[in-house]
């Protein structure tokens, strides 16, 4: 018996393990999957990356305490199908849903059959991402149960340019002096766009359950072309609902690529903005506050400003945090966000016609 025929021994699993195999391309956890003898289910195993989510106990805490209140609104709903439209994770025979081997933690859920991601984005995909990712927050919005952050300060943008703020002021790999332009600009909209921890603190802001991984690959489809569940619930918790909204057109609707050199490449696609919002406002319209929707321009600027901050930060620090593949990328990259947000604020009352016209 190899090690991962070893792991999965740790875990109620149900009929025999034929054969284990590596599964999809995710930059985060290794991840297999299981095939079974007979009519039993396959099933996924993952080893987590604890260095990323580094409390694994509260991690696992957050997807069960999300997963059973989806569960039982679908069954409330006479929903069919249940067990592909939700994911579920096997229990060890101590009851928890990991195993920590000495070295990794692993879990294992449920495969789901006859269902596939998609890597497309265009107007149509976005659309059914918008109501998925709106429709999942919907369900959660009066979940009880407290959650935590498994990556705490993920998208608090006070903190992230407090990061850059520190980098300046080290100036660690002495590369400032190239970059102080693109400082100087993020400063001057440093005010407004921590506008959302600033609401949070007056009481005017709710955090709802976000998925905060919004991409396309994160929702499977069943044979029909039909949004079945999303998936990849690692980075579920706490945030503002433009977490959701704002992080997956910063890459879904940029023309150019998160890193192009050639800047002219680079702008802002309204065809996909309109179609994720009408798929998101369809579901999300529900239990959204006004505030809420008046400021998802707001949050499709917040998300390329952040991320030229995080790049930017790096840069200046000399590359400690992403992986690089030569030594100007991270300033490639924080330039090609720049222009996106610039782009962003362009289009800023085409978007909020559009938002009052759905």
């Amino acid at each position: 018996m190899n090690n991962l025929e070893t792991i999965t021994t740790h875990f109620c699993l149900t009929g025999q393990v034929e054969s284990i195999q590596p599964l999809g391309n995710g930059l985060i956890n290794d991840t297999y999957r299981i095939t079974t003898t007979g009519d039993n289910p396959d099933y996924v195993l993952q080893r987590i990356n604890h260095h990323i989510f580094q409390n694994v106990e509260l991690l696992q805490s957050n997807i069960e305490a999300v997963t059973a209140h989806i569960r039982q609104k679908l069954t409330d709903a006479g929903e069919t199908d249940i067990e592909r439209k939700v994911l579920k994770f096997i229990p060890t025979p101590e009851g928890k849903t990991y195993w920590y081997d000495g070295e990794s933690y692993w879990r294992v859920s449920v495969f789901i059959p006859n269902a596939k991601t998609y890597e497309t984005v265009n107007p149509e995909f976005s659309y059914y991402a918008g109501k998925a990712f709106g429709n999942f927050q919907a369900m959660l919005a009066d979940i009880e149960t407290p959650l935590g952050e498994t990556i705490p300060d993920f998208h608090n943008m006070e903190f992230r340019l407090q990061q850059l703020r520190e980098a300046v002021a080290a100036n660690a790999s002495g590369r400032l002096s190239e970059v102080q332009d693109l400082v100087d600009e993020l400063e001057k909209r440093a005010q407004v766009m921590c506008q959302a921890e600033q609401l949070y603190r007056e009481g005017k802001l709710p955090k709802r359950i976000c998925h905060c991984d919004t991409k396309v690959n994160n929702m499977m489809f069943d044979e029909d072309g039909n949004v079945l569940c999303v998936i990849d619930l690692d980075t579920v918790m706490p945030s503002f609902i433009f977490s959701d909204f704002g992080d997956f057109l910063r890459t879904a609707a940029n023309t150019g690529d998160e890193d192009d050199k050639d800047l002219s490449r680079v702008g802002f696609n309204m065809d996909i903005f309109k179609a994720f919002t009408k798929g998101y406002l369809e579901s999300a319209k529900s239990f959204l506050l006004p505030i809420e929707i008046e400021l998802l321009p707001y949050a499709v600027a917040l998300f390329p400003y952040m991320q030229t901050v995080r790049f930017l930060a790096d840069y200046i620090n000399g590359d400690t945090y992403y992986k690089t593949q030569y030594p100007e990328h991270n300033k490639v990259r924080s330039y090609a966000q720049f222009t996106l947000l610039k782009s962003v604020e362009e289009h800023t009352k085409a978007m909020q016609d559009y938002i009052w016209s759905i």
